[in-house]
């Protein structure tokens, strides 16, 4: 570093080593620094001299304007293909709603038939009551109105109206589920010869063979 002492013009006649010593407390420096200042060159500045500096001239400049952003592309044909595509399912689900109501409607009479025997044969032991149409109690149309209610079959009350409540069979075709009729009393077929029934006061309902000698099959739905 070069330290340097400016010093007023009046000073000029004097010594230059003597002028910096007796502006500059040395007493205080250590002996690197005194050394410094006694070999450091002496500015003269007179007593008016002025001090400034030139301003830079500025100038603003207006940045370019961002590029426009891209455009976003066109989703018309996506939407429409959706479209195209839940209209095709939407006609598939119609076209297979029919087919299965038809083959909820097509339930084979055989089903229906095994499904009577089933329900019927609960009941095995229930007490006669005359009149009776609950498991608390039946007679011979009271239990087969109840049996045939639960798979959504609706029958007469009476034997005698249930007589022509369906369609009359042979013996050789009729299946398990059927009715047998005969003058004052009806029974549910089991198959195999085997009828379920209510038969008399102080009986109960029973699987037995069937004793009509002449009964009529008929089958209801």
């Amino acid at each position: 570093m070069i330290g340097m002492v400016a010093v007023p013009a009046s000073a000029e006649g004097s010594s230059a080593g003597g002028a910096s010593l007796a502006a500059v407390d040395s007493t205080v420096l250590t002996a690197s620094a005194r050394a410094l200042l006694e070999t450091s060159p002496v500015v003269a500045a007179a007593p008016d001299a002025v001090w400034g500096f030139d301003a830079p001239t500025l100038t603003a400049v207006t940045p370019p304007p961002p590029p426009p952003e891209p455009e976003p592309e066109p989703v018309v044909e996506t939407r429409a293909a959706s479209t195209s595509r839940s209209t095709a399912r939407a006609a598939v689900v119609e076209e297979e709603a029919p087919a299965e109501e038809a083959a909820a409607t097509q339930v084979p009479a055989s089903a229906v038939g095994n499904a009577i025997v089933e329900i019927a044969a609960r009941y095995i032991g229930v007490p006669y009551v005359s009149g009776g149409t609950t498991p608390d109690g039946f007679d011979c149309s009271g239990y087969t109105s109840y049996v045939f209610a639960q798979v959504g079959i609706t029958l007469p009350r009476t034997s005698a109206e249930q007589r022509y409540a369906g369609t009359v069979v042979s013996r050789a075709d009729a299946q398990p589920g059927d009715l047998i009729w005969s003058p004052g009393h009806i029974s549910i077929y089991a198959g195999d010869g085997m009828q379920l029934d209510a038969p008399r006061p102080g009986k109960t309902i029973q699987l037995r063979s069937i004793w009509q000698s002449s009964p009529v099959f008929i089958r209801v739905g």
